[in-house]
């Protein structure tokens, strides 16, 4: 389903941002103090990391202090073909980090710095029992804004373009500009998501309301202990193709390929329109995802039905593990 929630109208929304906004912090837990769990990460990739091309080679984000051992909770894109981290805390402290885990279904990513480094760890929150309009507030390190309070403007699903979805996301709004990590809290503290993006349409109406988009923290539960265990969740990956898509006017269209990746070795290139996996026609990027995840794991091959030059045509994508691809990925 891609609506799981009622979504509320443009002026509802609108209002209840402007209260949020405007509300005074009446409540200890609406404090516009930041937490001492929220911390700073800077971040260096490995020498010829792929993904330096889109994410940079250096890298800065906001962390989240979750337990007393010093695991530290961020947007998993940060952490990509990590060479060193290092994790600042508001009260000044400098300590290095290294990374515990990686999941691409969610977009979480696990690290680990010293237990000294842990003085007051945030509590994981209940992310189901977030409605829309309700007010929260929005906490990055200190350089990028501290914390602002916002209002969930929708729950929906969310597709991205580097075989990505989430089916029940968090919207919220007014927008943070440098959101990367930034936590959501309610109005006990309890952390209920991790910022992922900044997006134009929070609504999904085709209006502009822009906002961020977080991924629910309740995600994490069922596979946190495979992080920290095994690096990544234990059930068997999604096939992934190293392909990026766009919808346009009712077609998937390829917008890029990775180098090297299951789709570049095929033959598939930019310009190229999906019609269908493994027999099934698609329509979306939705149903995109929907049939090539049900198709099998990753290592298996997808049969893609694509419009090639002008001709359709028949490709066997050999895919693979996301992870994998950006070797050497190191969970230390």
């Amino acid at each position: 389903m891609s609506n799981l929630r009622t979504s509320p109208s443009f002026f509802s929304v609108a209002l209840s941002t402007w209260r949020a906004v405007n509300a005074p912090y009446t409540q200890a837990g609406r404090s516009s103090e930041l937490p001492s769990g929220i911390v700073k990460l800077s971040i260096k990739a490995i020498a010829g990391a792929r993904s330096a091309d889109t994410l940079g080679a250096e890298r800065e984000g906001t962390g989240v202090i979750i337990d007393a051992s010093g695991l530290i909770l961020t947007v998993g894109y940060l952490v990509i073909e990590a060479g060193s981290i290092l994790a600042m805390t508001p009260d000044g402290g400098i300590y290095p980090a290294t990374v515990v885990g990686f999941d691409h279904a969610s977009g979480f990513g696990l690290l680990r710095t010293q237990a000294s480094a842990a003085k007051q760890p945030l509590k994981l929150g209940d992310s189901s029992k977030l409605n829309t309009l309700q007010s929260v507030r929005i906490a990055a390190h200190a350089d990028a804004g501290g914390v602002s309070p916002a209002c969930v403007s929708s729950r929906r699903r969310f597709t991205g373009w580097w075989e990505y979805m989430l089916d029940d996301a968090i919207f919220t709004a007014p927008p943070r500009g440098e959101h990367s990590g930034a936590a959501l809290l309610d109005d006990d503290g309890a952390l209920l998501g991790i910022a992922s993006l900044w997006v134009s349409d929070t609504l999904a109406t085709g209006v502009a309301f822009p906002g961020n988009m977080f991924i629910p923290i309740n995600l994490l539960k069922p596979i946190l202990g495979d992080l920290i265990t095994h690096g990544k969740r234990q059930s068997a990956s999604r096939p992934w193709l190293g392909i990026y898509t766009e919808d346009v006017e009712g077609h998937v269209v390829v917008t890029r390929t990775l180098p090297d990746g299951p789709a570049d070795r095929s033959g598939i290139k930019r310009g190229d329109i999906i019609l269908g996996v493994a027999g099934h026609s698609i329509g979306d990027q939705s149903e995109f995802y929907e049939r090539l995840w049900a198709s099998g794991q990753a290592g298996d091959d997808v049969t893609m039905h694509v419009l090639h030059d002008k001709k359709v045509k028949h490709f066997v994508v050999y895919s693979a593990d996301r992870t994998d691809y950006f070797k050497p990925w190191m969970v230390r």
